[in-house]
């Protein structure tokens, strides 16, 4: 008898939708026996119910899951299987010294998900994501998803505890904590709103002067939206390594707490770790001229300078440095599942065999849906031509793109077409917090 096995990320990339609930009401049929798994030791076989398939004709052709489950289908003439068997590439574009390509690197790390890692640029252009995807957006990284992108880390973080949660064996960036709860929401404002926004800012303060005057400070210039002076920048560097002293100030009581070596006293690290972690070891190897020859397209060289070392030390700031080292051995103790920049030409043909991410799958789950009438009212329709611009950088740099879908926390849009037709047909999901959606003739308003 064949077997496939099927789990909860690939049932909703494929022709089968997001397993079957344990007790709706409703006569059997005899399409064929499932075993209903809520973990990975937790299986018992159940019978479908007219309530949760859908038919078409004979065979049937798809079973509507539930997420965080698994299921075995052990009669595969029932099913369409043509896509099962195939699971969704994940690649990671970036590149080597930018700092939320590795918080998304990392993340993939702790979770133990299998991916492909594509190097592009750090500056613009970037062929391989134009001429790939038809996709202009010009910060990173991006994650894909099979033909699914996913923009922005706080929302790729998102996408990948949504696909590959910890039902299915996957460590989640958001464990529950000693007392019991789980601070997701905290977390995330954590992440998001503090070390990726003001911690952010001091800690790219600490670049050298020869950063900027290189074209990659012509090119950050266009990013920001006005021009950046290498000389005021460079006398800047003690202010700001001020403030990241201030901001380590603030965050080192966190780190008094006897019950977990983690920020919300969690087993095992969280997003908050993570993000704290990922910004702090940037910024400590930027102060010190590392990875500047790769940020700067060979514009400068690497230099190995004292840095931030006055101020982020053991003696200043001893419960941030134990967290600090204790984090780093937890990364490195961890197996790698990185596959660096392979023939790309291999990686698209893998993009293009990915099964597709079906409809009722396409948004990832929220509290609450979108609030549609107000919606409406700013004119976000799905088939609507719309302007995607994130609120602080890069405001000038709008992706365009038909609206596909919309909830409270992302959008979905298909990218407009260029000069030259994109070599793969895919939807950009981005997030609708730190992004402005609008109609797109009123872009510019």
């Amino acid at each position: 008898m064949h077997t496939t096995y099927i789990t909860t990320a690939l049932l909703a990339f494929t022709t089968l939708a997001p397993v079957l609930s344990a007790a709706i009401p409703g006569r059997t049929t005899h399409h064929g026996s499932v075993t209903y798994c809520s973990g990975p030791n937790a299986c018992a076989p159940m019978t479908i119910k007219d309530d949760n398939c859908l038919t078409f004709g004979s065979p049937m052709k798809r079973l509507t899951f539930s997420a965080g489950l698994s299921c075995e289908l052990t009669n595969p003439s029932i099913v369409d299987l043509k896509m099962a068997d195939q699971s969704p590439v994940v690649v990671l574009f970036g590149y080597e010294a930018s700092a939320f390509t590795w918080k998304a690197r990392w993340a993939l790390k702790i979770k133990q998900i299998p991916y492909t890692f594509i190097t592009v640029p750090s500056m613009m252009p970037r062929p391989v994501l134009k001429d790939t995807f038809g996709l202009t957006y010009r910060k990173i990284p991006v994650l894909a998803i099979g033909k699914e992108l996913y923009c922005d880390t706080s929302l790729i973080i998102e996408a990948l505890e949504h696909f590959f949660p910890d039902s299915e064996g996957y460590q989640s960036l958001y464990p529950r904590a000693a007392d019991g709860r789980i601070y997701r929401p905290m977390m995330r404002g954590f992440a998001s709103y503090w070390i990726d926004r003001p911690f952010f800012r001091a800690t790219c303060g600490l670049m050298p002067g020869s950063v900027w005057r290189t074209s990659f400070g012509q090119d950050r210039a266009g990013l920001i939206g006005h021009t950046l002076d290498p000389d005021k920048l460079e006398k800047k560097i003690p202010e700001n390594m001020s403030r990241f002293d201030m901001q380590l100030s603030m965050l080192e009581p966190m780190f008094d707490q006897k019950d977990s070596p983690w920020i919300f006293s969690t087993s095992v690290p969280s997003l908050a770790d993570l993000a704290m972690y990922y910004q702090l070891w940037w910024g400590v190897e930027v102060a010190k001229g590392h990875f500047i020859h790769n940020l700067t397209a060979g514009g400068t060289e690497d230099t190995d300078t004292e840095g931030a070392e006055a101020v982020f030390n053991a003696q200043r700031y001893p419960g941030v440095f134990t967290w600090y080292r204790t984090m780093q051995r937890y990364l490195e103790n961890l197996p790698s599942v990185e596959n660096k920049d392979p023939a790309f030409g291999e990686v698209l043909q893998q993009i293009k065999k990915s099964p597709n991410l079906g409809r009722r799958s396409l948004l990832l789950p929220t509290p609450r849906s979108s609030h549609t009438e107000l919606d409406r009212k700013c004119g976000l329709v799905e088939g609507s031509l719309v302007s995607v611009a994130p609120d602080d950088t890069g405001m000038n740099d709008p992706t365009i793109g038909t609206l596909v879908a919309l909830s409270s926390e992302e959008v979905v849009i298909k990218p407009q077409a260029l000069d030259k037709a994109a070599e793969i047909e895919v939807r950009v999901h981005f997030p609708r917090l730190g992004f402005v959606i609008r109609l797109a003739e009123r872009a510019k308003l």
